[in-house]
């Protein structure tokens, strides 16, 4: 195959990327964005297996159509609940992939001083983000406890780790004849690396370490690109590893986070928040209705305990009725609602809700004041007044959405329990609150019935 239609080809692909990264900062076009992406993907991945004479076609469509039975299936049985669980492996899988590439680029040819330091970024960038992204699944899973674990100078033992890789790295460029031992050892320590800087963070930070690990992933795969001289590889995985940093840097503003706490695993939560005590407003159904039928204007807030109840459709059916009663709704969605960036924004778009109708917690806030009923649906930290009260709380300091100053609040909980964080809410104590105790979709499904009869 010609320089020229290869050259051609990733140009392409490249262009598809690009306009495909565009298309899906909207969730109106985002379908289409991922689409396009793939595709573009597909294109360079054939035409480098088949450039290389590596698969000849039968091969490729082999591999293509397992693939995407293997794909289906996954996209079929994995419940919205697990999106960020399996956004994480996904960022693992990047990991190990571009580690494996460096390790394989180290054999069978001569490498140049700067083809080695590539070599060794992928190694060492792949493996913190397949074990990070490793951590974070079990975090997300609550397979391990979701809360940071820390120890006594674990920082120190972070340095360590940091510059004992820098160490081994230096040493392999100086004397290639060092290389294949210190390789092992490289690779063990960046795997170290991975778990001890991701564990230190608790669960209320997990969508900006998904997001970061994102990063990682794309800035891997284009240290492999250049490792093994692919351009594609190059482009995509600037493209990735550019938009997981700023994904990350609007997740550090929306937590309240600087960007390097995230990078050298600053932010783990060691404070003792406030005891929050109280008497709690139970309301039922009929009382909600009530309330809902006169409300002239409703704020819907959605959490991860929506996507747990699977509420979204009866969510998006509540807000027709309330439409239809001559009610203002609106949906108001914080940017690390759920675990992982986007989670609410993709669960409304599965129910069909009007995208004008979802409206971000900057532009929501001023108005709340003149919202006469906010329904939290399983939304928890992200609507914690303590984050501006309590200083001693370990959320403090982070933008919410201030549901209190609405003149009432329903919070839609199974219970009293706090949040993936762990901290207490003084909001379910509130005067103007009101608790609808049960799951959310049998909740909101009671409350529809009495719009309905």
């Amino acid at each position: 195959m010609s320089i020229e239609v290869l050259g051609s080809v990733y140009i392409i692909s490249a262009i598809l990327f690009v306009f495909g990264l565009k298309l899906m900062s909207s969730p109106a076009t985002a379908v289409r964005g991922n689409l396009l992406s793939s595709v573009g993907m597909l294109m360079a991945v054939l035409i480098t297996l088949t450039s290389k004479e590596i698969l000849d076609y039968r091969y490729l469509a082999g591999a293509a159509i397992l693939g995407a039975v293997v794909g289906v299936i996954a996209a079929q049985r994995v419940a919205m609940t697990g999106m960020p669980e399996m956004v994480a492996l996904f960022n693992g899988s990047g990991g190990i992939a571009s580690l494996l590439v460096g390790w394989a680029a180290l054999y069978g040819q001569e490498s140049s001083s700067f083809t080695l330091v590539t070599i060794l970024l992928s190694i060492l960038i792949g493996g913190v983000t397949f074990s990070g992204s490793l951590v974070a699944w079990a975090k997300l899973s609550e397979t391990i406890g979701s809360g940071a674990m820390t120890f006594s100078g674990q920082r120190v033992v972070n340095i360590l780790l940091l510059l004992a890789l820098l160490a081994c790295s230096v040493t392999m460029v100086v004397d290639p004849g060092l290389t294949f031992p210190l390789v092992f050892v490289v690779i063990g320590l960046s795997i170290l690396l991975g778990v001890m800087a991701v564990i230190p963070i608790g669960g209320a930070d997990m969508p900006v370490v998904i997001s970061l690990l994102n990063s990682y992933s794309g800035l891997a795969a284009c240290a492999a690109g250049f490792a093994i001289n692919n351009t594609i590889l190059i482009v995509a995985g600037s493209l990735v590893g550019a938009a997981g940093l700023i994904l990350t840097n609007i997740m550090c503003k929306a937590m309240n986070r600087s960007l390097s706490n995230v990078l050298f695993s600053g932010f783990a939560a060691t404070t003792k928040a406030t005891k929050v005590e109280g008497e709690v407003k139970p309301i039922t159904a009929d009382d909600a209705y009530l309330i809902l039928e006169a409300a002239s204007s409703v704020v819907m807030v959605p959490g991860y305990g929506m996507a747990v109840a699977q509420a979204q459709h009866v969510v998006r059916e509540l807000g027709e009725l309330l439409e239809a009663n001559g009610t203002d709704v609106s949906y108001a969605i914080h940017p690390v609602a759920g675990r992982m960036p986007g989670h609410m924004n993709v669960l409304l778009a599965e129910a069909n809700v009007p995208y004008d109708q979802l409206i971000e917690m900057d532009e929501i806030n001023p108005r709340m004041e003149n919202i006469d009923v906010a329904i939290v649906i399983g939304a928890n930290d992200v609507v914690n007044p303590a984050a501006r009260e309590d200083e001693n709380s370990p959320i403090y300091g982070m933008p919410i959405i201030n549901v209190d100053y609405a003149r009432t609040v329903f919070v839609l909980k199974r219970s009293m329990a706090s949040g993936f964080s762990g901290v207490d809410n003084p909001l379910f104590f509130g005067e103007n609150t009101r608790m609808l105790f049960g799951d959310a979709k049998q909740s909101l499904s009671s409350v529809i019935a009495e719009f309905k009869s």
